[in-house]
């Protein structure tokens, strides 16, 4: 395997060109900002498998060696978001988005309905770093934003900003409040402060196509993965999960059970 992480916009195109022309089994680009630069380069090299995480549809058809991975980051935003209103002590909790888009704004929308739906009393603050990708990289903002939630009564905040989050469990560890990661288990970016993560199964939708590659069954196309495909997920069992009581754990399963089963709706925006 084979790897590079682009430095500037001008630069993932070329990424990408480079792998293709290399003729290796399938090219993968990871983040919705790769999404035009995969559509492009897909459909100059056809007979190469590429694969997009968070692939953004542009409205047309998709090249047909493309296999477009998309997540339902409302719905595991939404399990958080229970958590976040059953951990609540004030009726208030936060909410830091990175780049401003319909992308995170699902994670918004899910988040603000998972708390709701456990604490209708709640109100819950919400913010925005910018509207570029360079709102993934800006903790000195996130912590602002965080902090104004916090003065505001927020005693958890839930960040969705990549790399600027580490800005928002800052301003939870200062103020003595609870966090909640994002993508992956991040327990260990603040222990004591991040109660729990939504978790993003990248690895799940990466390695269905990795296999179909190597057993030669690639399947183009869209592909979106939730709580029912086992594409999203919550923190809450083992050390990391410390913060939550058995009775948060209880409650918060069963609404996942009802996203499940169709009996529950979570909303994108």
């Amino acid at each position: 395997m084979s790897f590079v992480e682009p430095s500037g916009a001008e630069d993932r195109e070329a990424a990408l060109r480079l792998f293709a022309a290399r003729g290796v089994d399938v090219v993968i680009g990871v983040g919705f900002i790769f999404s035009s630069d995969v559509d492009t380069v897909a459909a100059a090299y056809p007979k190469v498998p590429f694969a997009c995480v968070d692939y953004a549809p542009r409205g047309g058809p998709l090249p047909p060696n493309l296999a477009a991975l998309a997540f339902r980051e409302e719905e595991g935003s939404f399990l958080v978001g229970a958590a976040a209103g059953l951990l609540s002590r004030t009726g208030h909790v936060g909410f830091t988005g990175g780049m401003a888009g319909p992308l995170i704004r699902k994670f918004e929308a899910g988040y603000e309905a998972g708390v709701l739906a456990t604490c209708p009393r709640c109100q819950v603050h919400a913010g925005y770093i910018g509207s570029t990708p360079e709102a993934y990289h800006d903790p000195a903002k996130a912590k602002v934003l965080a902090a104004t939630q916090i003065a505001s009564g927020a005693d958890v905040v839930y960040h969705a900003s990549g790399a600027s989050g580490h800005g928002v469990f800052e301003a939870a560890r200062e103020a003595k409040v609870l966090a909640v990661g994002v993508d992956s288990d991040q327990h260990d970016d603040m222990p004591g402060v991040v109660a729990t993560s939504m978790v993003k199964r990248v690895d799940v939708a990466v390695f269905d196509v990795v296999r179909e590659v190597k057993e030669r069954q690639f399947r183009p196309g869209m592909r979106v993965f939730g709580l029912r495909e086992g594409g999203v997920d919550w923190v809450h069992e083992g050390p990391h999960a410390s913060r939550l009581t058995p009775e948060v754990v209880s409650r918060v399963e069963a609404l996942r059970a009802e996203v499940i089963a169709g009996t529950r709706r979570v909303p994108k925006e």
